[in-house]
């Protein structure tokens, strides 16, 4: 059986070997999006910087997945007491792919829904 804390290393190491090391661009962080100068309606990249080393990169692309995640945390969780800090949210979804699109012109719609965790007493957790 594969759990999740391995589950990522395995991906890693078939894209690795997929689309060449040479190919995959670790620990760098996006902050803008490129457009399409032949069609505003369109993106062509983005901008970003290494959080290790002082580089600054310019991506091409002939397609782009935002895949940043939500936005969690942005209201304190109900849970009180031990399972305060057991509450399951995932730190890194700032909301900044919501920025992003916003900007380089994407539509936003969805938003009614909402993250509902497990509940279990006196705390919330992931489903499924």
């Amino acid at each position: 059986m594969i759990h999740g804390e391995s589950y990522k290393p395995i991906i890693a190491e078939a894209a690795k070997m997929a689309i060449g090391e040479e190919n995959i661009y670790e620990r760098v962080f996006i902050f803008e999006l490129l457009k399409d100068k032949n069609d505003p309606n369109a993106v062509a990249g983005a901008v970003g910087f290494s959080v290790r080393q002082p580089e600054f990169y310019v991506f091409k692309a002939k397609a782009v997945l935002l895949a940043t995640g939500g936005a969690t945390l942005l209201f304190r969780p109900r849970s009180t007491g031990e399972a305060a800090g057991r509450t399951w949210y995932a730190i890194f979804d700032t909301g900044s792919g919501y920025y992003m699109g916003l900007k380089a012109g994407a539509m936003l719609t969805q938003f009614e829904h909402r993250f509902i965790p497990f509940r279990f007493k006196d705390g919330y957790g992931p489903v499924g």
